[in-house]
């Protein structure tokens, strides 16, 4: 008997459950909520939580302005580490360099907001007022 809760090739698994384990998303329900409001397609497709997923899928996901194309290449019903989780797909070369630069540009752009010192004193709120009624 084994321990090991891995899925056959040949067997089907729910996306939100492989989403799941596959790190992309933290809980489950995070992974419905982004697969009920578009930001996982299966095959070029809108799709429901329940959509089976089966290894050889292609898989869209739109998360935190960022976007993945990925190939499923195995199923597991467990969560386990991101080294062990990062075998359950392949992402495509040119979603991966995608991705690199849109966050090596976010980098070099800097944070919104992080040169402010907090909350606005007396004298910034009179010039800010100033400013907005010319």
């Amino acid at each position: 008997m084994t321990t090991e809760r891995s899925v056959d090739a040949a067997a089907v698994m729910r996306l939100d459950k492989w989403l799941w384990a596959a790190r992309f998303f933290k809980t489950r329900q995070l992974a419905i909520d982004a697969i009920n409001g578009g930001k996982v397609h299966v095959d070029g497709q809108r799709v429901k939580p329940s959509r089976t997923l089966r290894v050889g899928s292609r898989v869209t996901i739109h998360k935190d302005g960022l976007s993945w194309e990925v190939e499923v290449l195995a199923l597991n019903t467990q969560r386990r580490p991101a080294a062990e989780a990062a075998l359950l797909y392949a992402e495509s070369e040119a979603s991966r360099l995608k991705r690199q630069a849109l966050v090596r540009e976010r980098r070099e752009l800097g944070v919104f907001g992080a040169d402010s010192k907090g909350r606005p004193t007396k004298r910034d709120r009179r010039q800010i007022e100033r400013f907005t009624e010319q």
